[in-house]
């Protein structure tokens, strides 16, 4: 199987390696184009210069792009990867339920567009750890099994398409819920008087505990000493959509809507860039 890789930034840096490894026949293409350019010459792999050579040298394409309009460039623009003459295109990324369908629906006549974004940090998608959520039935997802299968540890079908957009979100979510409320009860303790690193050891005993804790604890307690894995300007972006989405769907998301607001807080003074494990730091700040 040919398979073209768009989207080389954190996650899909690795992704594309896992893939190469399993013996796939890759082409990279990525906007900033010496990214593509190094990773190919690691992998030794194809480079395409641009996304409708990629789609061209490609059976599938698999595009970890970081939001709507970078997706909505890549696709449609005139050079673009619908251009070209790919038959099936897997978006990874993090997107909303209406771009998946605007996809779905303006893609070429013959082709297919599957949602699977993913869920899991840096470290488990260069150890091909990721869960992926299929906007997809089974059946529709079974000839891309080999591919999902080099880069994950579970693929799970969810019927139409969009659907694994939804519950992306939905994940995304909870995550960043988490994340500020663990921003919340480290401020609490330690303005008790109690050592960071004895709370953050109480936390990861307790119920309270997600996997996302216990392996986001270093930065947590040493934000500036550890690579980024998740922007604040992505998990932002992220909230953004979701909350677009309850308000399609009428449902309500007043704690969703709450760590919103102190993301874009946080962006504004400055946190844009920094790890979303900064928001511990943000918190500290505003203790009176």
């Amino acid at each position: 199987m040919r398979v073209g890789f768009c989207g080389l930034g954190r996650m899909g840096a690795h992704m594309a390696r896992n893939l190469s490894h399993a013996g796939f026949d890759l082409t990279l293409w990525n906007r900033s184009a010496h990214k593509a350019d190094a990773l190919a010459a690691e992998l030794g792999c194809a480079t395409a210069p641009t996304p409708r050579a990629l789609s061209d040298a490609a059976d599938v394409v698999i595009t970890m792009l970081a939001d709507d309009p970078s997706s909505e460039a890549v696709h449609f623009g005139p050079d673009g990867l619908f251009v070209g003459t790919a038959q099936s295109y897997v978006e990874m990324g993090t997107m909303s339920p209406d771009h998946i369908h605007h996809l779905a629906q303006d893609a070429p006549e013959g082709t297919r567009v599957i949602d699977a974004p993913v869920s899991g940090a840096t470290q488990a998608a260069a150890d091909a750890q990721l869960v992926i959520m299929a906007g997809c039935t089974p059946e529709a997802a079974a000839p891309l099994a080999p591919l999902f299968d080099a880069i994950g540890k579970e693929t799970l079908c969810l019927g139409q398409t969009g659907s694994g957009a939804v519950m992306k979100l939905a994940v995304n979510a909870l995550i960043h819920g988490i994340n500020q409320t663990l921003a919340e009860a480290m401020t609490l303790a330690e303005a008790a008087g109690i050592a960071p690193e004895a709370a953050f050891d109480v936390i990861e005993a307790s119920a309270a505990c997600a996997p996302m804790l216990k392996y986001r604890r270093p930065l947590y307690l040493n934000e500036g000493a550890h690579d980024v894995t998740f922007t604040v300007a992505l998990a932002r972006k992220d909230m953004e959509v979701t909350a677009d989405l309850a308000r399609q769907l009428g449902t309500a998301m007043p704690q969703g809507l709450s760590t919103l607001d102190i993301l874009k807080q946080a962006e504004a003074e400055g946190f844009a860039t920094r790890d979303m494990a900064s928001i511990l730091t943000y918190m500290r700040g505003k203790t009176s």
